[in-house]
């Protein structure tokens, strides 16, 4: 898994290699990219029994531009045709860990203050029978920054103006059936006591959108002033009948 995501990334020019061995002169020749690789594998140690995992992976982002988001749209396409390698993958549940303190507001671009919203046109055209409800929860560990602005958060994402996910409620605290992080807490300020979980639709229940809104939710937190890493998980709900 690590060679077929390492190798993706490099195709498809996502990879920054300019720490990867040689002198200085070697290394400014190298391409920046969007990550630099660090792990992936099919299984776990510290995953859930029944969770179901059928992949995982581990990078580490580059600086972001001011008028971009993080990139975790590309991130989790190479992540998709990685593990389409081994067959075709019918995702129930996706997880992924934001480096929100990363992101500065006052960096942003003024006509991109949100980077990702340039690109919600992208699922204009989806079919309204594609739309799907899911749970998402945004859990900042031990920090109790996201409940301290869970209204403010759904509120900001009221006003945007798109349709990619439309937020009908939310609840201060992440459900039980949450996945556990594939890390330990130490990795990432947990464990995950501190979280909010928005219900609402998706365009549709695809990687791009989960990334689209991933990175919504990053830029949308960072703006309202929380620091800390999310672990941010979307659960595909059943449809209601």
């Amino acid at each position: 898994m690590y060679s077929l995501f390492y190798q993706r990334s490099i195709a498809m020019g996502w990879l920054d290699d300019r720490s990867a061995g040689g002198g200085f002169e070697d290394r400014m020749l190298r391409a920046p990219g969007l990550w630099g690789m660090n792990d992936a594998g099919w299984n776990h140690p510290l995953a859930a029994a029944g969770a179901g995992l059928i992949s995982w992976f581990q990078v580490e982002a580059s600086v972001v531009a001011d008028d971009r988001p993080l990139p975790v749209q590309p991130f989790l396409r190479c992540a998709e045709d990685a593990t389409a390698r081994a067959g075709t993958p019918n995702l129930s549940a996706v997880q992924v860990l934001l480096p929100v303190q990363g992101l500065d507001p006052a960096t942003r671009a003024p006509y991109a203050p949100v980077p990702a919203m340039q690109t919600k046109e992208w699922f204009a055209e989806c079919a309204p029978e594609a739309r799907t409800p899911v749970e998402v929860s945004v859990n900042s560990g031990r920090d109790p920054s996201v409940p301290a602005v869970a209204q403010r958060l759904t509120d900001h994402l009221g006003h945007l103006s798109q349709d990619v996910f439309v937020c009908t409620s939310y609840d201060v605290g992440s459900p039980e059936t949450v996945l556990a992080p594939l890390f330990d807490d130490s990795f990432w300020n947990g464990p995950p006591l501190h979280g909010v979980t928005l219900r609402g639709e998706l365009s549709e229940w695809s990687l791009d959108a989960i990334g689209w809104l991933s990175e919504v939710i990053a830029d949308s937190s960072a703006h309202l002033g929380v620091r800390s890493p999310l672990l941010l998980t979307v659960t595909r709900l059943p449809r209601q009948r």
